[in-house]
């Protein structure tokens, strides 16, 4: 399975304590690979550092995501502007179509116009929803 992590996702999945860690604790199980593009790891870094006001944290996270084998790095070479409320979301409909991901995990309601459009589909779910997927039990 592939997915997207919206960024508002892995911010709440960074901490051990956190009720959403299984998030962050799958990604590291392998138990899915993640799509990425230089845009989404560059937004990561920024805004983990911003949420948590660490340098050294969003250095940490960046590095460990940038050493996993379940991770698939892909070039945006269209732009599909799916996102008009905030186009700044519109790079991780874009990596999931290009990287042809089966889940943008999210909890931005934006992406709520989604379900609207038939082509080109992307799948946004919310954190519950991909925990009933990713772990049925």
């Amino acid at each position: 399975m592939k997915i997207l992590i919206d960024t508002n996702c892995l911010l709440v999945a960074i901490p051990k304590e956190s009720n959403h860690r299984w998030l962050f604790d799958a990604l590291l199980q392998k138990k899915f690979v993640l799509a990425l593009s230089n845009e989404i790891i560059e937004e990561y870094e920024e805004k983990i550092q911003e949420f948590y006001g660490s340098t050294s944290l969003a250095r940490n996270v960046i590095k460990t995501i940038l050493n996993l084998e379940n991770k698939e790095f892909v070039t945006v070479y269209y732009r599909w502007n799916l996102i008009s409320k905030d186009p700044d979301d519109n790079k991780f409909t874009d990596c999931a179509i290009t990287a042809n991901a089966d889940y943008l995990v999210t909890e931005d309601n934006d992406f709520k116009v989604l379900k609207t459009i038939k082509f080109p589909k992307v799948e946004a779910v919310k954190l519950k929803d991909f925990k009933k997927i990713l772990l049925p039990h």
